[in-house]
């Protein structure tokens, strides 16, 4: 048997550095599959049905070979299901055929032998079941740096994403969310970009939890940059993931591409705060698509930062939630019932409400003078005690409001 011009033992060879290889026909399988994550985009749906319909191995000797399209069609048979298959077929095959490159693959593989990547596949111990519902656009590979199990406990798991150009509320309340999930033992899902994905990685390392990244490019080159000590730290007691090979530069397709993993195997998706146009808008599309519970924290009325999260909840029937409790009562887990906060308030939510007035409205700098709190600190407690209804923004600045006998 030969694969991509290779023959059994070098085939054998190249993905042993990989993961288990299995018998022979197992370690074609992965090779292919490997040869394929490289030769197409990720999210092709043509190249997902071909590989479900005639294997990853046939199907790449039917495109190293050249078969026509009506040879091909002629092998899936009349059944597929698919309308217009030939057209599909041949459009898919020019777009194929470019990156037609055996040392392509090899290269890919023996980067990922170098930074300990291993190559999980549909059917492997590891591989998400949730990933099926993605129907032929799912992932025909994943490529992982960090515990070989961890994708598998996203079967309890939450997606937390948001905006890249967070405010000092959205991290405020992605810290909360991260670190309350993870101490509920959801695995924490995001994409470990700037911003809320950071901090939702952050909170859940803080308390020893789980947390997963999808990245858009290959797992041996982090990104963004800046978050290189995150990652780092998500592979030593997590997983990053990705279905672009080693050397795999990220791009705005595959980014947008990248989300709708985030979404297929969590629970839940959350998004925390997000803009008018905000890429976690795509994300939270995916989920809703998939079925999967949707939920959105509010934010200031008028915060831009927020106006994302208030569409979602307005037009797009996401779930408004406002505490850790009522994100997990989204994916059926009770709400557990305490005393009030107010009778166990942080000392800044007690510094900052006894630096309000009930009707002379002041702003957040006057109110961290009289505080003694740094102004961020102050604006992202006044966030939360909007939420709670205990202060309200007016023209002027900020007021306190007195509690409802």
């Amino acid at each position: 048997m030969t694969v991509f011009g290779l023959n059994g033992d070098d085939v054998r060879q190249s993905v042993a550095g990989v993961g288990p290889v299995g018998d022979a026909d197992g370690a074609a399988e992965r090779f292919a599959r490997a040869a394929w994550s490289g030769i197409v985009e990720p999210g092709d749906s043509m190249a997902g049905f071909l590989v479900s319909a005639a294997g990853a191995s046939a199907a790449l000797t039917m495109l190293v070979e050249h078969w026509s399209v009506d040879r091909i069609v002629a092998v899936l048979g009349p059944d597929t299901g698919v309308d217009d298959l030939g057209s599909m077929l041949d459009r898919a095959l020019a777009r194929w055929r470019p990156r037609l490159d055996s040392r392509a693959t090899l290269r890919h593989l023996r980067l990922a032998a170098l930074c300990r990547t291993i190559l999980v596949t549909p059917g492997d111990p590891g591989w998400p079941d949730r990933l099926g519902d993605l129907g032929p656009h799912e992932p025909l590979a994943l490529w992982l740096r960090g515990r070989t199990d961890a994708l598998r406990e996203t079967s309890r798991s939450f997606a937390v994403v948001g905006a890249r150009a967070a405010t000092h509320y959205g991290e405020h309340v992605a810290g909360e969310a991260g670190s309350g999930l993870a101490g509920r033992g959801f695995v924490v899902v995001s994409g470990a970009a700037y911003g809320i994905d950071g901090m939702a990685h952050r909170a859940a390392l803080a308390v020893d939890g789980t947390t997963v990244a999808f990245l858009a490019g290959g797992v041996d080159r982090p990104y963004p940059s800046g978050h290189a000590s995150l990652i780092g730290r998500i592979i030593e007691t997590g997983a990053i993931a990705s279905e672009v090979p080693c050397g795999g530069a990220p791009s705005k397709w595959r980014f947008l591409q990248r989300n709708r993993l985030i979404a297929a195997v969590a629970d839940a998706t959350v998004v925390l705060e997000a803009g008018w146009r905000s890429g976690s808008l795509n994300t939270a599309g995916h989920a809703a698509a998939l079925g999967r519970p949707l939920g959105a924290v509010p934010g200031p009325v008028t915060s831009p930062a927020s106006a994302g999260c208030h569409r979602l909840i307005r037009e797009f029937g996401a779930v408004c939630v406002t505490t850790v409790d009522e994100m997990a009562e989204l994916v059926g887990e009770p709400i557990v019932m305490t005393e009030s906060r107010a009778g166990e308030r942080s000392s800044e939510e007690t510094r900052v409400l006894d630096a309000l007035s009930g009707r002379s409205p002041r702003s957040a700098a006057d109110v961290a003078s009289r505080s003694g709190l740094p102004v961020d600190t102050v604006q992202s407690v006044l966030g939360f005690l909007e939420l709670e209804d205990r202060v309200a923004e007016r023209s002027g600045g900020w007021v306190y409001l007195p509690r409802a006998k």
